[in-house]
């Protein structure tokens, strides 16, 4: 499944950057439940949530796919 890739990529970076679950949700403006779930893959970010990911972590949107 598409969502379990990305999610498991998002986390990897995450966790690469140094980042916590509540640093990185806080820093992009959403709920710590809202990015465990991306991370699981059982919600599939939207765009402008990806983009907001991929800045944060200084990266291209497509590195994350």
């Amino acid at each position: 499944m598409e969502e379990d890739r990305l999610g498991r990529r998002i986390r990897a970076f995450r966790k690469l950057k140094g980042y916590t679950q509540e640093q990185l949700a806080k820093d992009i403006g959403i709920s710590v439940s809202v990015l465990g779930e991306v991370e699981r893959g059982s919600r599939k970010p939207k765009g402008d949530l990806l983009h907001k990911i991929a800045d944060q972590f200084s990266i291209n949107v497509e590195e994350l796919q």
